[in-house]
């Protein structure tokens, strides 16, 4: 069997680690340099680092950070945000990044992500999609939860999986920043629904909603960002719950 995976995550906006509820109202939760290093310590399985401005601002991910941190540590990690060519692709996992994230541009160019998968492999591509519940069914956003392209969030991981990606992001709209637990429902969904890996992300409040997210869902991993970076609970605790309640981990 293999173990589950716990991640930090790190949204970045002007090279510092931020946070907030519902894609807005960010605050600053420190150094990214700094909290890549201390969660490597901690036993996090992998990093995520999403630029939360770089789609709006229509500009491609900052470089120099992702080779910086590349520097610092020795465990794998992912880079997502304004990630819309091929060449932005070949520039992060040049800088040292093992997976590159896409969003936004997944989502109106299914084509670009076929190819990218063509190109660099499916291990090396994530998709992140940002799913908010409407009526009876979840729809898609893109612009970091600014616009709702009124698209079918189970009926698009379908097709991401179809056109190669080796993983899917799931960011809750609804639960981001909440710290109200994992949206189990949708990640259920999801992860019933696609063979590839699923990470969970948006809600993580305590310890408990990462057993919960791996007892009721086929997910692979849970995402953290607040809790851990304020540090409110380590990695390595949520590990050892994780082992004592028979759920495998890598420790």
């Amino acid at each position: 069997m293999l173990a589950n995976r716990i991640i930090p995550c790190m949204d970045i906006k002007d090279d510092r680690v931020v946070k907030g509820t519902h894609f807005k109202d960010l605050v600053d939760s420190g150094d990214p340099l700094e909290l890549a290093v201390e969660y490597a310590v901690q036993g996090a399985d992998e990093l995520v680092l999403l630029d939360v401005a770089a789609t709006v601002e229509e500009r491609k991910h900052r470089v120099e950070l992702v080779h910086a941190v590349a520097e610092k540590i020795n465990i794998p990690f992912s880079v997502g945000g304004g990630v819309s060519r091929l060449e932005h692709i070949r520039e992060l996992l040049n800088a040292g990044a093992d997976k590159v994230s896409i969003g936004s541009a997944a989502v109106t160019d299914t084509d670009f992500v076929r190819q990218a998968c063509d190109e660099f492999g499916s291990q090396a591509i994530i998709v992140s999609v940002d799913p908010k519940k409407n009526g009876d069914r979840w729809e898609v956003y893109i612009k970091g939860g600014r616009e709702n392209m009124h698209m079918d969030a189970i009926g698009f991981a379908r097709r991401m999986q179809d056109a190669g990606v080796g993983e899917l992001l799931v960011n809750s709209l609804d639960r981001d920043g909440t710290k109200l637990g994992f949206d189990i429902e949708l990640l259920k969904r999801i992860s019933e629904t696609v063979d590839i890996p699923v990470i969970a992300s948006s809600g993580a409040g305590k310890i408990e909603d990462f057993l919960e997210v791996f007892i009721n869902t086929g997910v692979t991993a849970a995402l953290g960002a607040s809790v851990f970076h304020r540090g409110e609970f380590t990695v390595a605790q949520v590990k050892t719950k994780l082992k004592e309640n028979n759920v495998e981990v890598r420790l």
